[in-house]
């Protein structure tokens, strides 16, 4: 077995582990219990008013 085939037979197999590892993580994340947090532990940020002026057009003088 020559090294081309050999080093494309490894890189396929690292792939292979990689890509079942990555669905056994999904599948352990998405058993998860996911709650949403209470709205009382949100800090009420005060609220801001800005205001913007814009001058469409310059008169020529």
């Amino acid at each position: 077995m020559n090294r081309s085939k050999l080093v494309a037979i490894l890189t396929g197999a690292i792939s292979v582990i990689l890509a079942i590892a990555y669905l056994i993580l999904v599948q352990l994340l998405d058993y998860r219990d996911m709650k949403p947090a209470p709205i009382s532990q949100f800090e009420q940020a005060p609220a801001i008013i800005s205001q913007f002026w814009q001058i469409d057009k310059i008169a020529k003088v």
